[in-house]
């Protein structure tokens, strides 16, 4: 028997939940704050202090202070939500999150950081000016949520071992939602994977082993 009107709407409904759910657990801010902490307290050698210090500093610069600007500008209509996802509203928010994280990448240089969280906010700088070229460069809106996913699982995985390709799962779950929320093409999202594979990952993993 063909499914029935209130059964296709129904399983619309579980999709589009499932997918609202994937693009605010796993959304760039979220990463962006966690990730360096995960990192710090591996690298600093799970010193608690210390993790916490540059830690924060990367995800306060690079998450919260522009999270902030960008929540901000959405309650005054000055762009669609708080995923800016009109390309032509995301110049502002592109500009909050490079000054921001520039100025914590300065802090981590003067403060002679572990060398892994100076590479860790430079692939993240690196991503974000990539990202900014390609959106009114190139007019292609790329998604950032691939973008951050796939970077921060790269990044992972060098830190804490192989094992962490499992999060390669994650990466195609916030994929598939940008997708399914029609807030990306499946274009926008492949190549926000793949340039945050190599831009995210490839600077991280490079500037790492350079800087030790």
């Amino acid at each position: 028997m063909p499914p029935t009107l209130s059964t296709e709407t129904a399983t619309s409904e579980t999709r589009r939940r499932a997918a609202r759910i994937a693009t605010e657990v796993l959304a760039p801010w979220v990463w962006v704050l966690g990730l360096p902490l995960v990192v710090a307290w591996k690298v600093t050698g799970y010193h608690l202090g210390q993790t916490l210090l540059w830690g924060l500093i990367v995800g306060v610069t690079g998450s919260l202070i522009p999270m902030a600007v960008i929540v901000r500008g959405a309650k005054q209509g000055k762009w669609d939500s708080h995923h800016v996802t009109n390309r032509a509203g995301r110049l502002v928010p592109f500009a909050a999150c490079i000054g921001s994280l520039a100025l914590g990448f300065v802090i981590l240089i003067v403060g002679n950081a572990p060398h892994q969280m100076i590479a860790l906010a430079a692939a993240e700088l690196a991503c974000l000016v990539l990202a900014l070229a390609i959106t009114f460069g190139w007019k292609f809106k790329i998604s950032m949520h691939a973008i951050v996913a796939a970077g921060a699982t790269v990044m992972l995985m060098r830190v804490y071992g192989p094992w962490l390709a499992l999060l390669f799962l994650g990466v195609a779950w916030v994929c598939w939602s940008r997708v399914e929320l029609k807030d990306h093409t499946t274009a926008e999202v492949s190549f926000g994977a793949v340039a945050g594979l190599l831009a995210g990952g490839g600077i991280y993993i490079a500037l790492a082993a350079a800087l030790a």
